[in-house]
């Protein structure tokens, strides 16, 4: 029956939180600036890597386009959908930004690229008519509601259960915002939401053995310059589709999502941005950040007896399980640091976990796979209850080494991680250290002080303006 019907709520929900709601939590615009500066850092580190630096840059080389998107650590001036790709390539890249976990997991930080990004443009182009640009505040505010949009859908609806990609969740939440950001209207935004969910999703194939590989890396830049696009494709009028969700037969529910209904966790505020956990001290997928600090914690009593060690048993949850327990060869860095065997057997063998070795010099050292050969991975149902409990959300594991004389070390459990709500305080200055390390590997110790002196003071870095705050960043 061809009848106009009623836009999906879901689609009206997210608009009317992006245009009409205030965020008033001091908490959450000041974990975003922590985010905001964690973030930049992480994609300042990944300039290192060639394999990153690569699918960098224009499209077409030699591209000028006025009142570009500028890309922070580089030259590049680039249209917002690329210069969005660019920003959300090398903040992904090591896995090393914030991370959300709930029915689904992802990195509501990837949102970065396409709010930063259009944030740069817009600012530029409203110079050019004498008008005032964007501020950093509004930046933070976008960042809080792509947070919020991103976290929220996590909460109850699962893609990975049906083996679609988290990096779904970043295209509707940036599509969202940077609309709003463009100007748009309350139809142009639920406009483009409607192409964000008909746009499909990408499957996980690329996550997952024995296909895991460096897409991974660079999916959620994609996912994020592909809302800019939308967005921008809204602002020129283009039409949307009212059920994109809902319509029978043909609506993602009934698609992609086996007929079950998308529904909002909560109602929309600030909660994610409060609550999302920094990955402060391991480039490691979430999971295993526990098994990490374990893991090194032991390194000082087992380093010197490797040849004793007869079995090592990994305690977890659930979702650790369903997505990083890997026995067999490992192909690439990409399949490295998402096997919670690998990151324990690092962290035991080093006593510490950086992005270096997940690279083939150091996976080419035979104890690591000596040890994965002798873990055993076992749920703990309450880690797995209290990882879904929202006063909680723990992402719990515990190591134990056994000998082979029959002795053990001592089993070393970390329920919350160092980047988790529950230990922010403690993290804050190692959320700073880290970013101060990643600006070292980029600029000299004058650019980096110019830097800091603006990125630590929340009020002053709130009113910068955009394009000022970008050109603290070039090169």
């Amino acid at each position: 029956m061809n009848e106009q019907t009623k836009v999906d709520t879901l689609l009206e929900e997210i608009a009317d939180y992006v245009l009409h709601k205030d965020i008033t939590s001091t908490e959450a615009y000041e974990t975003a600036r922590y985010v905001l500066l964690d973030t930049l850092g992480c994609g300042i580190l990944a300039l290192n890597y060639p394999e990153c630096t690569k699918l960098m840059g224009p499209i077409v080389p030699g591209t000028t386009v006025p009142n570009g998107s500028r890309v922070p650590g580089t030259s590049f001036v680039l249209d917002p959908v690329r210069g969005a790709f660019n920003i959300g390539c090398m903040i992904r890249w090591l896995d090393y930004n914030d991370t959300w976990l709930a029915a689904e997991w992802g990195h509501p930080s990837d949102n970065l690229g396409g709010i930063l990004a259009v944030a740069d443009y817009v600012s530029q182009v409203r110079l050019g008519k004498g008008d005032k640009p964007l501020t950093v505040r509004e930046v933070l505010e976008m960042m809080i509601k792509a947070h919020e949009i991103q976290g929220v859908l996590a909460l109850e609806n699962s893609l990975n259960r049906v083996g679609l990609d988290h990096v779904l969740f970043v295209k509707v939440a940036t599509t969202a915002v940077v609309t709003k950001m463009l100007g748009g209207t309350r139809e142009e935004i639920i406009n483009a939401l409607s192409h964000a969910w008909i746009d499909n999703s990408s499957l996980r194939t690329y996550r997952h053995a024995p296909n895991t590989g460096s897409r991974k890396s660079w999916a959620a830049g994609d996912a994020t310059s592909r809302g800019v696009y939308l967005a921008m494709t809204a602002l020129k009028g283009e039409m949307g589709y009212p059920t994109a969700l809902s319509a029978p037969v043909w609506g993602f529910q009934d698609v992609l999502f086996k007929q079950k209904e998308l529904k909002l966790g909560r109602d929309l505020d600030s909660y994610v941005m409060e609550n999302v956990l920094f990955k402060v001290s391991y480039p490691a997928e979430f999971h295993a950040q526990t098994a990490a600090e374990c893991a090194v914690k032991l390194h000082p009593q087992i380093k010197d007896h490797l040849g004793e060690i007869d079995r090592i048993t990994i305690t977890t949850h659930e979702s650790a399980i369903r997505i990083i327990d890997k026995t067999g060869p490992l192909n690439n860095p990409a399949d490295r640091d998402h096997c919670i065997q690998y990151i324990t057997a690092i962290g035991l063998l080093k006593g510490d976990i950086r992005a270096e070795h997940y690279e083939n010099e150091t996976a080419s050292d035979e104890q690591i796979d000596q040890l994965r050969d002798k873990m055993d991975v076992v749920e703990n149902k309450q880690y797995s209850l209290d990882y879904l409990d929202p006063n909680k959300r723990s992402i719990a594991n515990a190591i134990q080494v056994h000998f082979k004389d029959g002795t053990s070390t001592e089993k070393v459990e970390c329920e919350y991680p160092l980047g988790h709500r529950f230990r922010r305080e403690e993290a804050i200055p190692e959320i700073i250290s880290k970013f101060l390390n990643n600006l070292k590997t980029h600029y000299p110790s004058k650019h980096q002080k110019q830097i800091e002196e603006i990125c630590y003071n929340q009020e002053k870095l709130e009113n910068m303006h955009v394009n000022q705050f970008i050109e603290l960043f070039l090169l």
